[in-house]
């Protein structure tokens, strides 16, 4: 009896979206920069570069997703906003919508904010979507050598990266504020903070994290550094944790803990919300 070849190609699609990262994003072999898009006041232009940094050529398409952030800071794909949130989609053009990039070359997607004076005050978020195509091989030129009378599945990875580019109008009279500090003893050698970040206002918070700790002596010691950590509209909170640095000869059951968020600036960094948490 002959039996007929079956061959299924399944697309595994990674999907890799920043909550805090390094300054150039990349994922697979794609570089990608700046890592999030901010239009505000008279800006109607940014240019993103993208780069191969691998050693075959590759194509990506360029499209607009939707995102909502959870309390836990993950982000889940959406069609339509929730309550309070708002789309940015309709007031971006984008180009070009496909990018094919030999090893080592580099090329620029342009993002244009249109209409922005028709938008009421507040923010809008969409998120862009850099997404691999896989490579196809054609049709004469598989395994001549392949067991044909059983079933064969070929898993063919999808990388995609997505960066939030936001439209803000208007003044923002956002605020943040940090609660239910506390530290946890995962084991002998870990110590995890817990905390919430709680916001309110009209626009999302970007910023970065620092901690100190205080010993009963006085003396001061960085346990602890995250960039780039957002709060989106509309949530209320975000639920956050890390591990503090355990290379540090640092007592956590004594002195106390201080918490300092604050915006990315290299001249004068705004701080959005500090706490302290005796131990």
């Amino acid at each position: 009896m002959c039996k007929s070849k079956f061959i299924a190609s399944l697309g595994g699609l990674l999907l890799f979206s920043i909550f805090f990262t390094p300054s150039l994003l990349a994922q697979g072999d794609l570089l990608v920069t700046p890592r999030r898009v901010v239009f505000s006041g008279s800006q109607r232009v940014v240019e993103l570069n993208l780069a191969n940094t691998g050693q075959d050529t590759a194509q990506y398409n360029v499209s607009i997703i939707q995102y909502r952030m959870t309390e836990e800071g993950a982000f889940e794909e959406i069609t339509e906003p929730d309550p309070g949130q708002f789309f940015a989609d309709k007031n971006l053009r984008f180009f070009p919508r496909i990018v094919t990039l030999a090893p080592n070359e580099a090329q620029t997607v342009k993002m244009q904010v249109i209409n922005q004076d028709r938008l009421a005050p507040g923010e809008y978020r969409s998120h862009v979507y850099f997404r691999a195509v896989p490579k196809e091989t054609a049709l004469g030129f598989e395994n001549q050598n392949q067991d044909t009378t059983s079933l064969s599945v070929r898993l063919i990875p999808i990388f995609g990266i997505t960066i939030p580019v936001i439209i803000q109008v208007g003044e923002s009279d956002t605020e943040v504020s940090l609660s239910d500090l506390s530290v946890e003893a995962v084991n002998d050698t870990t110590n995890r903070l817990h905390m919430t970040f709680n916001r309110t206002g009209n626009m999302s918070v970007y910023g970065d994290l620092k901690v100190i700790h205080i010993a009963p002596d006085g003396s001061e010691t960085n346990v602890g550094t995250v960039n780039g950590i957002a709060v989106y509209t509309p949530n209320a909170l975000r639920k956050f944790r890390f591990d503090l640095d355990r290379t540090k000869n640092v007592n956590y059951k004594s002195g106390k803990i201080r918490i300092t968020y604050s915006a990315q600036s290299d001249v004068a960094p705004k701080t959005f919300a500090t706490a302290e948490l005796n131990l």
